[in-house]
């Protein structure tokens, strides 16, 4: 079992590369203490002290989750959060502030915030509630689970190569097994067509669109068939895998 140098089970992104988390706090002593215990679970953090700093770490970093603090210098996390939006819409939000009044909570939740920790606060507290949700958010995946990708209620075994959907096995072809596991290690990602072709047909794009679109169509027979979809269009600019909301 894969666990972090304080015990608990690693987690990781979908595709077993580190967690990116944004923390940005205007406090530079709470924001490396809480930074190091994030990474002391081998997350990649970076640290931003106010709005604009935050905007321009998170365009960089393209976070999984950001720690992002109410009060900033030069606006508050609600705008901040808006803007954030932008750049990574499906990017997982917890509130840190001194304030604890139900407007306040309220205020962070409607803004599109994922959820509200109050100061003080142990670090403990923190971890254990972006770890929590990471995973519902279908972001991050458990080491000890092995050669396993997980995308809500979508499950790949990569040595086994089977995969379940909310426990009922879906049967794939191997090109469709390729596209799935792609789409897959890339979550809440909008992939190209020219991507999908590279990585999965190891071919360059040119008027092959069609194949993918092909697959694309087979996938969803199987996949989302008699569920709520997963598989996605992006209109003019290619598809995405995005967990169901429970």
């Amino acid at each position: 079992m894969n666990t972090t140098r304080s015990g608990r089970p690693a987690l990781t992104r979908p595709d077993g590369t580190p967690l990116r988390v944004l923390v940005v706090d205007d406090d530079p002593d709470l924001a490396e203490v809480l930074s190091g215990a994030l990474r002391y679970e081998g997350w990649q953090v970076r640290t931003a002290g106010d709005g604009a700093s935050a905007l321009a770490e998170a365009r960089e970093l393209l976070p999984d989750a950001v720690v992002l603090d109410v009060m900033l210098p030069d606006t508050d996390g609600f705008a901040v959060l808006r803007s954030l939006h932008a750049v990574q819409p499906e990017v997982c939000v917890l509130f840190l502030t001194a304030r604890d009044a139900v407007e306040d909570r309220i205020a962070g939740i409607t803004a599109g915030g994922d959820d509200y920790v109050t100061k003080p606060f142990s670090l403990e507290e923190v971890v254990a509630r972006l770890r929590g949700l990471l995973r519902r958010a279908g972001m991050a995946r458990q080491l000890e689970e092995g050669p396993r990708l997980i995308v809500g209620d979508l499950v790949m075994d990569e040595d086994s190569r089977e995969v379940t959907r909310a426990g009922e096995l879906v049967e794939l072809s191997p090109t469709e097994f390729e596209l799935l596991r792609f789409l897959m290690r890339n979550p809440r990602r909008v992939l190209s067509k020219a991507q999908i072709l590279d990585r999965v047909w190891s071919y360059d794009f040119g008027g092959r669109a069609h194949v993918v679109e092909l697959y694309i169509s087979y996938l969803r027979k199987k996949v989302d068939a008699g569920r709520e979809p997963m598989i996605h269009t992006v209109r003019g600019a290619g598809y995405v895998l995005k967990p169901v909301s429970p």
